[in-house]
Formats: C-alpha cells, structure tokens, sequence
C-alpha cells in the first residue's frame, strides 16, 4: 500500500476541560500531532495568546469559535481572529448568507494586515449533539437535519466559504455534492471501544474518511486517555486502512 497522507494530518485534536499548563503537557505526550482545536472554553480561560503560543510549538490552530452574529459583527470578529494566525475557523451557517460572505472577506484582510495566510473559513451546520427528536421538538423546525444540513451548506458554499462542519452521518451526500479542496471537518468521531459522551451522531474515523471527511475532530478519547499518545496512534493507526 503506498500512503498518500499522513493520518496525523487528518486529526484535530480538541484542547478542551483543560487549562493552559494541562494543554502543553498533553501535547507534549504527542509528538506526531500537527493540528489542535481552540475551543470556547480554552480561548475564554486562556486569552487570545494560545493561539500563536501553539503555533510556536510548531502546531495547526483551528479555532472554533462559532462566530454567530449580525453580519457587522461576525466580520470584525473573523477579521481580528484571522490576525491571530489560526489556519482554521469557524462561524455558525445561520447567521446567513450576508454574514458569511463578510466574515470570509474580513477574514482575508485580518490576516494580510499581519502578514499571514488566510484562513480557511468553514461553517457550523447542524451540532452533533443534535438527535432528529430533539432537533424537531425543541427548534421547532420541520426539515430533518439531513435537510437541514443539506440546506445550510448550500448557503455556506454559495457564499464562497471553505467548507462546513458537519456530523460523519451527512459528510457521504454533502461529498457527493460539493468536491475537494471544499472541506468537511466532522466531530463526533470515535473507535469502536470509545464512550459517546453527549454526542448522537458518531462515527469510527476510518468510516468518516473513507465517506468523504476531510479532517477529524477528536477530544475526550485521546485528551482524558490514561496515555494520549497511545490513543492518538490507535486513531491514526485505523487510518492508514484507508489512506
């Protein structure tokens, strides 16, 4: 078999539950990591320095921050994160199509005003702790969330962004429909042995890849691991099957 990627590649590691200190030591157990997560909570509790304080460690930042806002809004946002040098982010598909399109815009000058590459933009679709009952009951919204997802990402792909975060349950039809280099990012990934937490819509790694995602967000199966180097190596292991 000749590989074609390297799996650690495809991981994203989310730093969530940990505060600054846990986060340098977990990522030093790891040295075949390339990509992390910056979430809601390790951005609140540490300040906007993580991000280039992991990227001198030689790391990819996705930020995600779900930016979802009025359109003014979310474009200053995306304009200043972008000026903070993560590769990767994220603001909420229902914010709209106006929203979208200034928020990859700004996101374009935030970084030229530092001298960096743009990042890549990608939009929230439907949160994978979303199961149809609920998603119907409590939202009061009539499609399903394939359709629903389906409907998102067309406004997100129309607006120009890069791609869309989505569960691996919709990445095989968003594929079909919107080809590489458009990203789908999918969380709620899990081996066969990992717990679910509070995540309904879950898939094994090899399964969301071979179905078309382009990169894998993983947290509590190897950030609470008794060794997290040995759970990152048993994802990026299963990979290799499919790279």
């Amino acid at each position: 078999m000749t590989l074609t990627c390297d799996p650690a590649e495809k991981l994203i590691i989310a730093l969530d539950g940990m505060s600054r200190s846990e986060v340098f030591e977990m990522i030093s157990k790891i040295p075949e990591l390339l990509w992390v997560k910056v979430g809601l909570e390790l951005f609140v509790s540490t300040g906007p320095n993580i991000i280039s304080d992991l990227r001198d460690k030689g790391l990819k930042v996705f930020l995600d921050l779900k930016f979802h806002d009025i359109p003014n809004t979310v474009a200053g946002a995306c304009y200043q994160a972008a000026s903070l040098g993560a590769e990767m982010m994220t603001v909420h598909a229902c914010a709209g199509s106006k929203a979208l399109l200034e928020a990859k815009n700004a996101s374009v000058d935030g970084a030229k005003k530092s001298g960096l590459c743009p990042p890549k933009v990608l939009a929230v679709t439907v949160l994978t702790s979303w199961d149809e009952r609920l998603f119907g009951e409590e939202l009061l919204i009539t499609q399903s969330i394939d359709e629903r997802v389906d409907y998102l990402a067309k406004i997100a792909f129309g607006a120009g962004i890069d791609g869309c975060i989505c569960s691996p349950r919709e990445v095989a039809n968003l594929r079909k429909i919107y080809p590489k280099p458009f990203e789908l990012i999918t969380p709620g990934i899990r081996l066969g042995s990992d717990l679910v937490n509070d995540q309904a819509r879950v898939m094994t790694p090899s399964s969301a890849i071979s179905l078309g995602a382009s990169k894998l967000v993983v947290g509590r199966p190897v950030t609470l691991a008794e060794s997290p180097c040995e759970a990152f190596e048993n994802f990026s292991r299963e990979l290799l099957s499919v790279l």
